[in-house]
């Protein structure tokens, strides 16, 4: 019976329920985009934020002492030691290896070196020292590493520096003879075939490094111009084998860039490790925090000392904080104004209503009844229009990650059970004053038409 009142009240004055069910429909719809979205909002955002760069350095513990100031550490990386190639594929293996997107060892030395057009092998000067002086950067370019599992990792610096660009030509092949320029060394104006490099300088140029008197120059294809927006556009980029080849370190380099996917750090990240109890430790342990990735990172490769780059690590952490503020206050004012809208169309029901609540109490219905009653029927309105708001929501969020992200986000039953949980919330709070005042009425003055 109770049943029927419910459902035969839902069809009555439908003008009134449809407004009330478009405002929670749109209420909705608003607060399941942006849950949508601040739900996969931090992956795609930590993506994107890949392009920033790497966000851990990682260089020898024996080669500099600690300076950091304000959590800004202020050490150079001075020549002297070398770290092990070999112990790369450790990398993939640590707790947070699925995070690690890429890595990037390098290898810098100043070489001596000068330009010849392409299959230009004529004799050189006799004195070596009026060739120019160069810095070489050996490092990976897109390298497979073989892991320890028997498994291949692409990596190299089109994952840890994707906005290092190449204006013209293409990447080194890092078993091959090559090297990329930088844009501004490719730009000098001191053209000469004995040294310099001529104006508009074409890719397919050879690049000479002179390796001693003892042993004949090195002969490097320029495959490509690059612009990096940093030091590297006044030098040479080269593989990181040559590199090696050229500072007689075989199978050695000298720090190493990693790009990592991380969770912003909040204030327990920022504690001390050694001040955790075993279950703080525990969790902040398998929380992808870019301190714990790091600790991960050191204990797999000993003898190295890993740095937080903070520029791009707290960068990256306040605008996804902000992003996700921003998110949760839309959330907030669409519920908001969706309660209020409910409240004024309860409101408007329950005065409509009082001569049929005044004759429900004359029959012996007691305020409780009443108010059950006239909250089911909410609750009802509740449920249809949060089913609608969340079918609107999904197309509103797919909208939105493929504007702003380049990928929608998948439906989620999690967030459908929260919209259906935030539109029953949102009618009572919006329905308990209307109901309450509904409660108290009293039968024999309505009855009479006062």
């Amino acid at each position: 019976m109770f049943l029927r009142i419910v459902a035969d009240s839902f069809g009555r004055r439908p003008r009134h329920k449809l407004l009330t069910g478009a405002a929670l429909a749109l209420g909705m719809g608003v607060a399941t985009a942006t849950l949508s979205v601040s739900l996969d909002v931090g992956d795609r955002l930590a993506k994107e934020f890949r392009s920033l760069g790497a966000n851990l350095l990682v260089t020898p513990q024996a080669d500099s002492l600690p300076l950091e100031i304000g959590g800004v550490d202020y050490r150079p990386v001075n020549a002297g030691a070398y770290l092990p190639e070999t112990d790369l594929p450790k990398l993939k293996t640590i707790f947070w290896h699925n995070n690690i997107v890429g890595f990037a060892p390098v290898l810098e030395l100043p070489v001596k070196a000068m330009l010849r057009f392409r299959d230009d092998r004529r004799s050189w000067p006799p004195n070596r020292n009026s060739w120019p002086d160069l810095l070489a950067i050996g490092v990976w370019a897109d390298h497979a590493l073989h892991l320890e599992d028997g498994a291949y990792f692409e990596t190299g610096l089109e994952k840890t520096n994707p906005w290092w660009h190449i204006l013209k030509g293409r990447w080194f092949k890092d078993d091959a003879e090559e090297c990329v320029v930088g844009k501004n060394l490719a730009r000098q104006k001191e053209a000469s075939l004995n040294g310099g490099i001529p104006p508009g300088w074409p890719v397919g140029d050879n690049l000479v490094i002179d390796r001693g008197p003892s042993a004949p120059p090195l002969f490097l294809k320029a495959v490509g111009i690059l612009d990096s927006g940093g030091l590297e556009d006044d030098a040479v980029i080269v593989p990181l084998r040559v590199a090696q080849q050229l500072a007689n370190q075989p199978g050695q380099y000298r720090k190493l860039y990693v790009s990592a996917l991380t969770k912003p750090e909040d204030a327990f990240a920022k504690r001390d490790p050694k001040t955790f109890t075993p279950v703080e430790y525990d969790r902040w342990f398998c929380t992808p925090y870019i301190s714990s990735i790091a600790f991960q990172i050191q204990q797999e490769l000993p003898g190295t000392d890993v740095r937080v780059i903070r520029r791009v690590a707290e960068g990256e952490g306040q605008i996804l904080r902000r992003v996700q503020t921003l998110l949760w206050l839309v959330t907030g004012a669409a519920l908001l104004a969706a309660a209020l809208a409910v409240g004024a169309s309860s409101a408007a029901s329950v005065i409509e209503r009082r001569t049929e609540i005044g004759l429900m109490k004359a029959l012996g219905a007691g305020s409780g009844t009443v108010g059950f009653l006239l909250a089911a029927e909410q609750l009802l309105l509740a449920f249809v229009g949060g089913g609608a708001g969340y079918a609107i929501g999904i197309i509103l969020a797919r909208l939105l990650g493929e504007r702003i992200f380049g990928a929608a986000p998948e439906p989620s039953l999690m967030v459908f059970f929260v919209i259906i949980a935030l539109a029953g919330g949102v009618t009572i709070l919006g329905s308990a004053l209307p109901l309450r005042r509904a409660s108290r009425y009293e039968p024999a003055p309505i009855l009479r038409g006062e």
